[in-house]
């Protein structure tokens, strides 16, 4: 297998895993079109994929939507380069023609064979010129031999055009093509859009703003920013979240992520579970003075509050429950519901004044695995074929919580989660009636 990237198998999934901490490009199908020329070669020699990620400090996801699009470009690629019958130097040649051939030989390879890998869309417009050129080049023709040597290059364009048109890329990106100038990556962005997570993390999360959505309300819960949204085409609003570790630098996401992997040899036994509270104030002890001592090693100096942030992080992805914590804090949210299979499903949740909601956090399977051991330690109890259901309280900073949990056989797609938000403050008259429950007067 060639160097510089891996196939993975997770479930369904087929994943295309590349390492681009020493590439000479950004880690971006939308901005760099080194990136993409190098990904559909991958592919190309990878076959069958249905996750790209790029690994480059943090994970970038492209999902199974966006992958296919690339893929079918792969597989042209692959298609083409086979047929040689057609697109060959020879293939071009007609008796008479050889004058034609050398120039439209260079072109086609050109176009065919560098620019789809990197620009398919600019290929696309690049053919689409050559094509309308030809056909006015065929009927001010002065010979029956020179129109007939075009006639056939024309033939070959058309195919290639044909190709490209039933590929779902050039099919989504035509509205987006008008006055196209060669090498701008604008109609990339629209299609292409990874989800983000940092080393140290499991959960993925859609970082970027949604396009075309209305905002409905921001607020911040302690370094974490929530904004909700209304979408076009949706009910549901988007409950959209960028926590503190999404901001930091990145030699703070350098020390999280050796501090995790340090960490991350301890097993907690079943007694310290018992305790998660004396459990995440030991890990808290000793993630703080990892992460000092790391950052001493590294001269990099932290202020004591930057200390504290980077513990509390570390602490919620080794022994604590990620993001879900984060979420869990917001006292306007009610419920959270996480369904599978995980990787492909974002989380839901229903907020106290926004009602269903959507959200930019996408649970992967290793996190879900993460959650269930955690709980069984901590409830005690069995979560297995002959037990798939657990229900529990789970207890955090700033949050507490019933959780019920199924499994396989009873969820043929693994792992399922409900959490139920308790209020920090229970009901009172004066509550029911802000709330609109009852009137003044009962």
């Amino acid at each position: 297998m060639p160097e510089g990237y891996d196939i993975l198998h997770e479930g369904e999934d087929v994943i295309l895993r590349i390492d681009a901490e020493k590439a000479a490009y950004v880690p971006s199908l939308e901005d760099s079109a080194l990136c993409m020329g190098d990904t559909v070669e991958k592919l190309a020699e990878a076959g069958r994929v249905t996750k790209i990620v790029f690994t480059q400090k943090r994970d970038y996801e492209y999902d199974q939507t966006q992958t296919e699009m690339l893929m079918e470009i792969a597989k042209l690629y692959n298609q083409l380069i086979r047929q040689k019958n057609m697109l060959g130097y020879y293939a071009l040649v007609m008796p008479g023609c050889e004058n034609y051939a050398n120039a439209r030989y260079n072109e086609l390879q050109q176009v065919v064979f560098q620019l789809l890998k990197s620009d398919p869309l600019g290929c696309y417009v690049e053919l689409k010129r050559i094509y309308r050129h030809e056909r006015i080049s065929a009927a001010k023709s002065f010979s029956e031999q020179e129109a007939a040597c075009i006639k056939k290059y024309i033939g070959v364009l058309r195919y290639l055009l044909g190709q490209l048109d039933a590929t779902k890329l050039i099919q989504m990106a035509k509205s987006l093509l008008g006055g196209y100038q060669m090498g701008n990556r604008d109609p990339y962005q629209k299609l292409f859009s990874p989800s983000i997570k940092p080393d140290f993390m499991f959960t993925k999360l859609m970082a970027t703003y949604p396009a075309d959505a209305e905002e409905l309300d921001t607020y911040i819960i302690d370094d974490t920013e929530v904004s909700i949204f209304s979408l076009p085409d949706s009910i549901q609003s988007l409950y959209h979240i960028i926590p503190p570790e999404f901001k930091l630098t990145e030699d703070k996401y350098d020390l999280l992520d050796i501090a995790r992997k340090i960490m991350s040899e301890h097993k907690p036994k079943r007694a310290e579970f018992t305790d998660p509270k004396r459990m995440r104030e030991v890990f808290g002890n000793v993630g703080h003075d990892l992460l000092e001592e790391l950052a001493g090693y590294r001269n990099l100096r932290l202020r004591e509050k930057e200390l504290d942030q980077l513990t509390q992080i570390l602490v919620r992805y080794t022994v604590g429950f990620g993001l879900i914590e984060v979420i869990l804090k917001d006292e306007l949210v009610q419920d959270i519901t996480i369904n599978s299979p995980m990787g492909r499903i974002p989380i839901f949740l229903v907020h106290a004044k926004f009602d269903d909601c959507i959200t930019n956090i996408v649970p992967t399977e290793g996190e879900a695995e993460s959650w269930a051991s955690k709980l069984r330690l901590m409830s005690g109890r069995p979560l297995d074929e002959a037990n798939p259901i657990l229900d529990t309280e789970l207890e955090l900073p700033g949050a507490r919580a019933r959780v019920a949990v199924i499994s396989e056989p009873l969820n043929p797609t693994g792992l399922a989660y409900a959490f139920r938000r308790h209020r920090d403050k229970p009901w009172t008259l004066p509550l029911f009636m802000k709330a609109r429950m009852i009137n003044a007067l009962g």
